[in-house]
């Protein structure tokens, strides 16, 4: 990929991953996906982030350098898919949300069988999955922003960042992969 995932910067980051293929190897065969929606993670001060309480078990994958793959648990049923980003030291991820004919983060990790056995990988081909530029030129009228869904804990500050992205429908509808 030409963006270096080590950047601090992990919203334009999150912005940058649509329109970007998620493609997945698990033995079976490959898939490609057009990754569609995203959400942005970024660093202890963000109380929506799971290293809002600094390093733990759970977390410390975060605190890698860009570029492995963050997955956890989530409610005790979801798996949740996210992409590490900045440098080592620095927590950041981006949760991925949704790829083109599947939304929502729970359903497209049981689709694509993806699990915790991902958690700390690298975003490599080696690993089974792994991102790829398609080519496609997605310009910043064709995203939306939106706060984040489901972190009303963080409160109204940290819930209310648009760091929610989404891709437009109409450049979606315009992929084949």
């Amino acid at each position: 990929m030409p963006r270096d995932l080590r950047s601090r910067d992990t919203v334009s980051l999150a912005r940058w991953l649509l329109g970007k293929t998620l493609v997945r190897d698990d033995g079976s065969g490959r898939t490609a996906h057009l990754i569609t929606e995203v959400e942005a993670y970024n660093g202890e001060n963000d109380l929506a982030s799971h290293a809002r309480n600094g390093r733990t078990p759970r977390t410390e994958v975060m605190y890698q350098a860009g570029g492995v793959w963050y997955v956890y648990l989530c409610y005790g049923i979801h798996e949740m898919l996210n992409l590490v980003t900045g440098p080592a030291d620095y927590p950041a991820a981006i949760l991925i949300r949704g790829v083109k004919h599947m939304i929502g983060p729970g359903r497209l990790t049981k689709r694509l069988k993806i699990g915790r056995q991902l958690n700390g990988l690298p975003a490599h081909p080696r690993s089974g999955l792994h991102l790829e530029d398609g080519g496609l030129d997605v310009t910043s009228r064709q995203i939306m922003s939106s706060p984040r869904i489901g972190v009303s804990y963080a409160g109204p500050v940290w819930a209310g960042k648009p760091w929610r992205f989404q891709l437009d429908a109409a450049v979606i509808a315009g992929v084949e992969l």
